[in-house]
This record gives structure tokens, sequence and C-alpha cells, in this order.
């Protein structure tokens, strides 16, 4: 199937799970995974109205976030700080800050660029040793020191969840990262506390993230198909 068919299939899917749930679809924001795809495969998907596109490898986007103006490009990898100077100038939001290391580098480069940027924390909400984030009882804590650094726009929270096949344990991460959301709400701590995006749900579970209260979907092979291998 082609892409456009790929991502009319997946917008259904969104409109009728948010329905189920008693939310409204356009609440829900599809992000286009589309690292190791080509420009032309992203073409493609422009030309069905997709409009946002995740990037994992930073070297890899320079052309990318170069050719395609008309886009916003969300960096959804993780980040050495030697590499904050690049993520800063090429994309519109950065799903993967989670220390304040990094934090206090893509805010010395943005006041360089003269540029205001929206940031999701991104929080390793099931403690897998595996995977990137900011361990959930430090979250607080970040999100308070990020507030001294006048470019960064902390706009919500981001996760991937341990790999589990029982939905119910998956359901339960995706309920403890808007749980905790709420709690840094309340605290006031991001940069607008009544409209706090979750960034959460892939291919395999983005149904059950759109129940648990998703705002921002991440999907990649259902769209474009298997990476290329490099």
């Amino acid at each position: 199937m082609s892409i456009g068919t790929n991502l009319k299939r997946i917008r259904d899917e969104i409109t009728t799970t948010a329905l189920s749930c008693d939310r409204d679809p356009a609440t829900i924001k599809l992000l286009a995974v589309s690292k190791r795809h080509s420009i032309e495969s992203i073409q493609e998907a422009i030309a069905a109205e997709q409009s946002c596109f995740g990037e994992s490898y930073i070297q890899e986007a320079q052309e990318k976030c170069k050719l395609l103006k008309d886009v916003s490009f969300h960096f959804i990898g993780h980040i050495q700080s030697n590499k904050a100077k690049l993520a800063a100038e090429l994309f519109q939001v950065i799903e993967t800050v989670d220390r304040l290391k990094l934090a206090r580098a893509l805010n010395k480069h943005l006041e360089t660029l003269d540029k205001d940027i929206d940031i999701l924390i991104q929080v390793n909400i099931g403690k897998d040793p595996k995977k990137y984030g900011v361990a959930p009882d430090e979250t607080i804590s970040l999100l308070a020191a990020i507030k001294e650094f006048s470019r960064l726009r902390p706009v919500g929270l981001m996760t991937m969840p341990p790999f589990s096949t029982d939905d119910e344990e998956t359901r339960s991460y995706f309920r403890a990262l808007r749980l905790l959301s709420l709690e840094c709400a309340e605290k006031g701590l991001f940069f607008d506390n009544h409209c706090v995006e979750l960034s959460m749900g892939m291919s395999h579970d983005f149904k059950l993230a759109i129940e648990e209260g998703s705002t921002s979907i991440r999907i990649g092979t259902a769209i474009f198909g298997e990476r290329p291998n490099l």
C-alpha cells in the first residue's frame, strides 16, 4: 500500500479510538517517524497532508531539514551534549531532553540563535536500563531546574515504555506518565500547565496510549514500511 493509504488508515484508527473514549480526535497529533527513510518518501507523506515528522539521527536529518522547509521536524532520538548546537539549529521540537547538562547546552546555543524551542522531557517510566530518560522521581526536579532557561519551553513529557505483550502492563506505563504530568502541572512546571503534551504510543500500542491520554503518537513502520538497512 502507498504511504498516503497508510496515513489515511492510521488517521481513521486514531479517530475511531479517540471517539470510543470520548476524546476529540483533533487533540491527537500524528508524528510520522521518518528516520532512515528517503526524502522522496517524506515528500509522498507531505502530499498526503502529513506535516509533522520525527527524526532520531541528527546528521541524517540535516539534509531533510534544509530541503523540506514547510513541515515540522521533531527530534526523538538520544542527543549527546556535543550535538546540542545542531539540534538547536535544525529542529522545531526536541522530545528527548532528559538531563540538565543537555538542557543547559541547548539553551546556550538557542540564545546565540535568538530562537525559542518547545521541548518534552523524556521519562524512563518503566525504569528500563536499556532506555534513556530521566527517572520518574527525578522529573519534577529536572523541570524545576529547566525553568531558569529562558529559551526552552517545556510543553510536556515523552516516553517509550518497555515492550510488553500484556496490554494492561503497557497501559499502566502510559497511565503513570499521565499522572506524573498532572503532578508536574499542579506545580506549574510546564510552559502551559493547562495544555500539556504527552508523546506516547507507537505502531503497536498507540490505541492504548490514546485511551490513556496521549496527545502525540509516533508512527514509523505502519506509514513508511520497514526501514532500509544502512
